[in-house]
């Protein structure tokens, strides 16, 4: 099922934030319910910390944050929290960077790309559909079945690819 808005990379592009992070939050509360699974308050604040913007946040980012507000210090707080909404397709982990950010397909079929950029550290989540297709054939090609699979590609976003043959000169 197509996403109901923008189908590209929208960390990338302008665009009503508070609009996207509504929609992704009453979407992850909607699945939540379904699954009869609970949204506690440190599950949803870190939703919330996630969805702040298009950037991965490290568990140790999203503690300093979650302790700051009082919701306690150590890090099986924010750890069983990352746990909870990665398992609940909420939150997706950017293995390279050893981070997490906000699912705005939750619930929906989908393969994500992420692109990272190496400069700003912006994460986008671009479809992959075409890409997971070809992956599922050549594995199948060989007598093997995917059952998960991650594709992180690393450059360069827009705004910083423009702003690179400034900083050469």
């Amino acid at each position: 099922m197509p996403h109901p808005h923008n189908e590209t990379a929208n960390a990338f592009e302008a665009h009503d934030h508070h609009h996207c992070a509504g929609h992704a939050m009453s979407r992850a509360e909607a699945l939540v319910s379904e699954q009869k699974l609970r949204l506690t308050p440190v599950r949803r604040r870190v939703l919330e910390i996630l969805l702040e913007e298009h950037r991965a946040m490290g568990a140790y980012e999203v503690l300093e944050r979650l302790a700051d507000e009082g919701y306690g210090k150590q890090p099986p707080v924010a750890y069983r929290a990352l746990d909870f909404l990665c398992d609940s397709g909420l939150v997706h982990r950017i293995r390279r960077l050893n981070a997490f950010i906000a699912c705005l397909h939750a619930g929906e079929e989908h393969a994500p790309v992420f692109l990272i950029c190496e400069s700003c550290d912006a994460v986008a989540e671009a479809p992959g559909m075409a890409v997971r297709a070809e992956l599922d054939r050549a594995a199948a090609g060989i007598g093997f079945k995917v059952e998960r699979a991650s594709l992180e590609a690393v450059g360069l976003c827009p705004r910083c690819a423009q702003k690179a043959p400034d900083d050469a000169a």
